[in-house]
């Protein structure tokens, strides 16, 4: 059944090849500049919309499937995946750093996986919009610094 959802997700993929995020309220500012101006990412950052400031996780976990977007967020309890199932969301990428900096050290390595991920398009090297859909990603430095990701 095709759903409102469904007929625009097909024509936001289209737009561009930028991975398309949305930064719960846990995520810095200064990390949202960095994912738009450094990484190039699409990012809609809940701080700069009063409504969704104080939401629950639920809520963002759904419209950031609805947006088409991949959840960003500091916030381990997305990994319950009875409140929070991998099969309904577009993707969810919790990271962890002791600063703003080593943040930026880890997006900077999911940007990589991101960018050699298969396109969404079809063209080869252009990041996918969605490269996580129906899956959760935990990065820490240690995976920045060629460990691999824990949960």
């Amino acid at each position: 059944m095709r759903t409102l959802s469904t007929e625009l997700g097909a024509w936001i993929d289209r737009i561009g090849p930028a991975p398309r995020v949305y930064a719960d309220a846990n995520v810095p500012a200064g990390l949202v500049r960095y994912m738009r101006h450094t990484l190039g990412w699409d990012v809609f950052f809940v701080l700069e919309h009063a409504e969704l400031r104080r939401a629950r996780d639920v809520q963002h976990f759904h419209l950031a499937h609805q947006m088409h977007r991949t959840l960003v967020t500091l916030d381990r309890d997305y990994f319950d995946d009875r409140r929070f199932p991998p099969a309904q969301t577009s993707g969810i990428l919790v990271i962890a750093g002791p600063d703003e900096r080593s943040l930026g050290r880890v997006l900077r390595r999911v940007d990589r996986l991101f960018r050699e991920a298969p396109s969404s398009g079809g063209n080869a090297g252009a990041p996918r919009t969605l490269p996580l859909a129906g899956r959760k990603l935990y990065a820490d430095p240690d995976w920045a610094n060629g460990h691999p990701p824990r949960r």
